[in-house]
């Protein structure tokens, strides 16, 4: 499965940015999710989403990020809306084949795994101004 992000940039504080996360091969991915890192910063969960469309959010993005999917074109995407300047970070995309990933969908967000069968993009870079 490979994975690979696009439409990082640079926006201004209260802006908008879409991400997207190209999936080579959805049917195999259980768990999709959304994470981000930030320099000298642990990487954190943002949004997740199983194939039946369920889906997690950390707390600190409800109401302003927004994980969708389509299936037909083997894509994530990310909404950020009223973007701030602490959303600056690396934005990565994950696939995970693993039935268990969607067991507590908002733990495998929580914890970020690093598996043979979770797969990571190379992230696209998200810098807010204010």
């Amino acid at each position: 499965v490979h994975v690979t992000e696009s439409g990082g940039g640079s926006e201004q504080s209260g802006g908008s940015l879409r991400l997207s996360c190209t999936v080579s091969d959805t049917a195999r991915a259980y768990c999709m999710g959304w994470f981000r890192q930030a320099p000298g910063k642990e990487r954190e969960g943002l949004a997740a989403i199983m194939r039946d469309g369920s889906t997690a959010y950390a707390d600190f993005v409800k109401g302003r990020f927004t994980i969708s999917q389509d299936n037909n074109k083997n894509t994530l995407y990310l909404q950020m809306n009223s973007l701030k300047s602490e959303d600056t970070a690396m934005y990565y995309c994950a696939a995970d084949s693993r039935r268990v990933c969607g067991v507590k969908l908002i733990r495998w967000l929580q914890l970020h795994p690093v598996t043979p069968r979770t797969y990571w993009g190379q992230g696209t870079q998200v810098t807010v101004s204010s």
